[in-house]
C-alpha cells in the first residue's frame, strides 16, 4: 500500500476560516488580522515539513497564536485596542418578529463587548473552544499549557464572561429606567 502524500493546499487551506477567526478575535481588527493569518500561511509553508499528518487544524492555529505574538510585540502598543466588526459573528436564523431581531443583536453586541473585555490569555481559550470547537488537549497543544491550565482558564474565562455579561445586563436595565424617568 503506497503512502499518500498531502500537499500544502490540501492540507492547509480547508483551515483558512479557523485561522483568520483565530487572528481575528486576537487582534481585534479586520486588517490585522489579515497580515497575522497571512504571515501564519507563509510560516505554515516554510515549515510544512515539520507537519507529520494528523488534524491541521491545531497545527495551524498554533502557528496563527504564535505569529499574533510576534506581531503584536513588534507592531502594537498593548493597550491599544479596535473594536470588532460584526461581520465576523454567525448569522442568527432570520425571523419575522423584528422586536426579536433587536434583542438577538443586542445579545450579540453584549456578548462581543465582554469577549473584547477578558483578557487575551482567557479570550483565546474560549474562542478554541466555543468558537473554533477544538478539545482541550488541541487546546493545551496550541496555547503549550498543560491540560489541567487549559480547563481552569476555561472555568475562569467563562466565570468573567458571565459576569461581564451580568453587569452589562444590569447596566442596560439602569439605563432603561433613566430613560424612562423612574
Amino acid at each position: 500500500m503506497g503512502t499518500m502524500v498531502q500537499t500544502f493546499e490540501e492540507v492547509a487551506l480547508p483551515h483558512l476560516d479557523a485561522a483568520y477567526n483565530l487572528a481575528r478575535w486576537l487582534t481585534r481588527n479586520e486588517r490585522d488580522a489579515e497580515d497575522v493569518a497571512q504571515e501564519a500561511y507563509l510560516r505554515a509553508f516554510q515549515h510544512f515539513r515539520s507537519f507529520h499528518g494528523g488534524d491541521a487544524r491545531p497545527w495551524l492555529l498554533t502557528i496563527v497564536r504564535n505569529t499574533y505574538y510576534t506581531w503584536l510585540r513588534h507592531n502594537r502598543a498593548p493597550e491599544v485596542r479596535t473594536s470588532f466588526e460584526d461581520g465576523i459573528y454567525a448569522e442568527m436564523p432570520d425571523t419575522s418578529d423584528p422586536e426579536m431581531l433587536l434583542v438577538r443583536e443586542a445579545d450579540k453586541q453584549m456578548l462581543r463587548r465582554a469577549l473584547e473585555k477578558l483578557p487575551d490569555d482567557f479570550r483565546e481559550v474560549i474562542v478554541l473552544r466555543e468558537f473554533e470547537e477544538l478539545s482541550y488537549k488541541q487546546i493545551a497543544d496550541v496555547v503549550q499549557i498543560p491540560l489541567g491550565t487549559v480547563m481552569s482558564r476555561l472555568a475562569r474565562a467563562r466565570k468573567r464572561l458571565e459576569e461581564l455579561l451580568a453587569n452589562s445586563r444590569d447596566d442596560k436595565r439602569t439605563e432603561q429606567l433613566a430613560v424612562a424617568g423612574l
